[in-house]
């Protein structure tokens, strides 16, 4: 019975709730048996190779379904251009500030951790110009069975840009990758269930092996990312409402209280969407055309606070390894994290499959993941809400350029104020 109970218990569990647990009793456990505690990495092993196991597939199909869901229509089109402009400019902006702070901040400074498969690492980073031009795969099948993300990224863009131009004969091809997409979606959720035991396993390797030393710097990591959080919704957000858009930054942030606070709680830019687009409809004056296809296509590629994230995190698990990335590798940081935020699924555990994406893009260990999960849920509040603010963001100015922003809506708190006064 007391059993039953506790499965019963441990079922209702959100899954951020268990990652948590398996991370605390990592710890202890890693704590308590030292180095000896090798004999528990294993699980963790098998949690990483799940996760590698979804990075082709699920990256391959999102992407394709994603760039053949936007409608082929003369305003669609048009409109389509301007909010994936932005939001992928913006996204190239976050990562570049996390980027930043992570180097200001060096949380993995003085770990010392060091790789169990060295052969993950330590590749030479080809100079810039060849990046470029690696970038488009000579073979895609080649591509796809070596993992090469960045040219399996250029690979699915391309093939969604041809199918949607094919009309209707691309359409069977579509519906076979929009099956493959939502089984990779429900692949996802299933390994992430696997994702409290693969946290144990490697963090109480972890523990065993440098000490309970290696949550401190997670500290800086949380800092770091909240701060660039702020300094992306205040500032740059803020800075385009002004510039770009010639309107009010407060009235803008004024606006975001109720979607960011929906954001925060849920952790789910799709769950968030009804109350963003009442707030764009009701409180900035965007019309229904603009805020119903440029919200739900920020939900899908938006992915800004994403983006920084996985800036931060990036360079936290070479610092902590002790691994000195080039300037090309920055720029792959930034390119892949950009282009792959087309194709981040909005599936439970996306935020962290993406941050595998790029350290294998760049060769850095997975296994610091283990350390990143534990406070994956407290990192996934704040990126979400910035996920959030910037389809709010790309929206007014959108509906600004498309002469679809009624600015006696958005400015009727400041004018009603002016009224009282």
């Amino acid at each position: 019975m007391t059993n039953t109970a506790t499965t019963s218990v441990w079922g209702g569990l959100a899954l951020w709730k268990k990652i948590l647990i398996g991370m605390a009793l990592g710890v202890i456990v890693g704590g308590i048996m030292g180095p000896s505690a090798e004999v528990l990495k294993p699980i963790g092993t098998l949690f990483i190779n799940a996760i590698k196991m979804l990075i082709v597939p699920l990256v391959f199909c999102s992407l394709i379904v994603g760039v053949t869901s936007m409608k082929d229509t003369t305003k669609m089109g048009r409109v389509g251009i301007k909010a994936i402009a932005l939001y992928l400019g913006t996204t190239a902006v976050a990562i570049t500030i996390g980027l930043v702070l992570a180097n200001i901040f060096l949380p993995g400074v003085g770990l010392n951790m060091t790789v169990s498969d060295p052969n993950t690492v330590g590749k030479e980073a080809p100079a810039f110009i060849q990046t470029l031009l690696n970038m488009i795969p000579k073979n895609p099948i080649s591509a796809l069975a070596a993992g090469n993300i960045l040219q399996i990224i250029i690979f699915a863009l391309g093939l969604g840009v041809a199918l949607t131009l094919c009309g209707e004969k691309g359409e069977p091809a579509i519906k076979v990758f929009e099956s493959l997409a939502e089984a990779m979606y429900k692949m996802t959720e299933l390994v992430m269930k696997l994702a409290p035991y693969g946290v144990f396993g490697l963090m109480a390797w972890v523990a065993g092996k440098y000490g309970v030393d290696i949550l401190l710097p997670l500290i800086k990591v949380i800092a770091a990312v909240y701060i660039g959080c702020v300094v992306h919704v205040l500032v740059f957000y803020s800075g385009l409402i002004k510039v770009v858009g010639g309107l009010s930054p407060a009235r803008y942030l004024k606006g975001l209280v109720t979607p960011a606070a929906v954001a925060f709680t849920t952790t789910s830019s799709s769950g968030t969407l009804p109350a963003t687009i009442k707030a764009s409809r009701e409180e900035m004056g965007v019309s229904k055309s603009i805020s119903s296809f440029v919200l739900p296509l920020g939900a899908t590629i938006n992915m800004d606070g994403t983006a920084l994230y996985q800036g931060v995190c990036a360079l936290f698990i070479a610092q902590a390894f002790g691994i000195d990335l080039e300037f090309s590798d920055y720029i792959v940081i930034i390119l892949t994290s950009t282009l792959a935020s087309i194709g981040t699924a909005g599936v439970p555990g996306a935020g962290l499959i993406m941050l595998s994406l790029v350290l294998s893009t760049v060769g850095l260990p997975l296994e610091g993941l283990a350390i990143v999960a534990g406070i994956d849920r407290i990192l996934d509040m704040a990126r979400t809400s910035v996920n959030v603010c910037g389809d709010m963001m790309v929206t007014i100015l959108v509906g600004k350029s498309e002469n679809e922003l009624d600015e006696s809506v958005y400015n009727k708190t400041t004018a009603s104020s002016h009224k009282t006064a």
